[in-house]
């Protein structure tokens, strides 16, 4: 058998593709993800500043013991996010019924955020504030309050299921700890956002 005839004989080792920039694909597009939606949140901040900032009978509808809600909110997202991060390591070390656990307690942390968020809004509709009219000023601040603390709840929300299922699926074996890891990236994302939604929502629209 000639030369010719043996190299074409002989097994190929199979090409895989590598990641794009060295980064598993599945969390190359949860950070193209993450990127997009800081570039919507800025925007949307953005033209909230400069709807305020514009617009000479803003309200300061919120009261100093108010704005303790906002505070209590701000701490159980910050704790939410140290759970996540204990999960995510559980899972790395391979302790699976302690990574479900505090997975299961950063989705009962988003969970109570939203429950004292929804309090917050009935609250606020119960005093008078409505999407485009409110009894203190500028129709304005109701459209823009509820937009973006409408749209980080919404991301929160969806945090909490997307994170159950991941869990979930983890538990049977289905999902593994780069799964838990990726949706981890999302839920500190979510909590980063929260500390630019407070001092922008709230602390400056505090009565002096």
């Amino acid at each position: 058998m000639s030369e010719a005839n043996l190299t074409m004989s002989s097994p190929v080792p199979e090409m895989r593709e590598a990641p794009a920039f060295a980064i598993p694909h599945k969390k190359l597009v949860m950070w193209l993800f993450i990127i997009s939606d800081a570039i919507t949140f800025g925007a949307i901040l953005f033209a909230y500043g400069y709807l305020r900032n514009a617009t000479t009978d803003w309200p300061r509808p919120f009261e100093s013991s108010s704005v303790l809600n906002a505070y209590i909110m701000t701490f159980i997202l910050v704790t939410s996010s140290l759970t996540m991060l204990i999960a995510i390591r559980a899972a790395k070390s391979g302790e699976k019924p302690k990574a479900i656990v505090w997975s299961l307690l950063t989705v009962a942390g988003g969970l109570i955020f939203a429950l004292l968020h929804l309090k917050e809004w009935l609250g606020l509709i119960g005093g008078g504030l409505r999407l485009f009219a409110n009894p203190w000023g500028s129709g304005l601040f109701g459209a823009a309050f509820f937009s973006i603390t409408g749209l980080h709840l919404t991301h929160v929300v969806a945090g909490c299921i997307a994170i159950t299922v991941v869990t979930l699926g983890y538990k049977r074996g289905r999902y593994d700890s780069m799964d838990l890891e990726i949706w981890g990236l999302y839920w500190h994302f979510v909590d980063m956002v929260w500390m630019f939604v407070v001092p922008f929502v709230y602390l400056l629209n505090v009565k002096r």
